[in-house]
């Protein structure tokens, strides 16, 4: 009998499929893959970006970090927004999904408009909320116009704001990107579901707590996963709107990697840097990956 085309062996999984992936796979090893393995080697030289033949450092860049007041802020303030972004992103873009959810006329306008702030580029958005944030912007012109002259601040020059400003910022705009996620989770759930557990007499929270809350587990580790991502490699927003500032209240690894490069031209410290935060995302992702799949599994 003749084998079905595609097949490895009798009986096997098809193998045709993979053939088309090899163009892609090719191209990505080549452009991604093999000059991000080449650039890892001069973290452990002392390289400046121009000499063509650096001497090997072996693993000062790497004590330098330790040692490296600006780098270890850097990294407490990643880590905070990270946190910051990823609890505050997903509870609200939850909660924006559960109200466009609802059976009520305006909410297909309300899904457009909610997502908005997610198609327009962090730069443009950074520039727009620098502005708003100026001691003379917007923002501080409304609380004066309400009264409320008390509760203006210097949001981007003082240390204490400047940072939950920036991750305030990042919010708003990803927001109605995971709203999305989530709207589509709910839509996933059969409506009868609920009708049976309504029949039981599960009150609106139950009906969440005991039923839309595993079913959206899915949509909550992608949702899980990009807020981590994507808080722990911010760049644009910070340095559009403070470059760091006010005195590295608002650097991450990102704006320090950048600096130490094209500033300072120490292009191996900020590879090293660079490792360091592609270890931690790698990580972190993995681990929080792992759990939150453990968790679907229970659920």
């Amino acid at each position: 009998m003749a084998t079905k085309l595609g097949s490895g062996r009798r009986g096997g999984p098809p193998t045709a499929p993979w053939w088309f992936l090899a163009p892609a796979l090719a191209f990505f090893v080549f452009v991604v893959v093999v000059p991000s393995v080449q650039g890892a080697g001069y973290a452990f030289t002392d390289w400046d970006g121009i000499t063509p033949a650096p001497d090997f450092a072996g693993l000062d860049n790497f004590r330098t970090l330790l040692d490296d007041e600006t780098a270890r802020l850097a990294l407490v303030n990643t880590l905070l927004a990270a946190v910051g972004i990823t609890v505050a992103q997903n509870v609200i873009g939850l909660l924006l999904a559960l109200g466009v959810h609802a059976r009520i006329r305006s909410r297909t306008v309300l899904r457009v408009f909610f997502f908005a702030p997610a198609v327009i580029t962090p730069v443009v958005t950074a520039y727009l909320w620098k502005y708003l944030y100026a001691p003379e912007g917007a923002i501080n012109a409304l609380f004066a116009a309400l009264g409320l002259g008390s509760w203006q601040q210097d949001w981007l020059g003082d240390p204490d704001l400047a940072l939950w400003s920036v991750v305030a910022v990042v919010i708003w705009q990803f927001a109605g990107y995971s709203m999305v996620i989530f709207l589509a989770g709910l839509q996933s759930i059969p409506q009868e579901v609920h009708e049976a557990a309504a029949l039981d007499g599960a009150g609106a929270l139950g009906r969440f707590w005991h039923v839309t809350r595993p079913m959206l587990a899915p949509a909550m580790t992608i949702n899980l996963m990009l807020s981590v991502i994507g808080g722990l490699k911010l760049f644009d927003q910070v340095w559009v709107m403070t470059q760091g500032g006010p005195g590295g209240a608002t650097d991450t690894l990102s704006t320090v990697i950048y600096r130490q490069a094209f500033q300072f031209n120490d292009f191996a410290y900020s590879i090293a840097l660079a490792l360091v935060l592609t270890v931690l995302v790698a990580v972190i992702s993995a681990v929080q990956y792992r759990g939150l799949r453990r968790r679907e599994d229970f659920s």
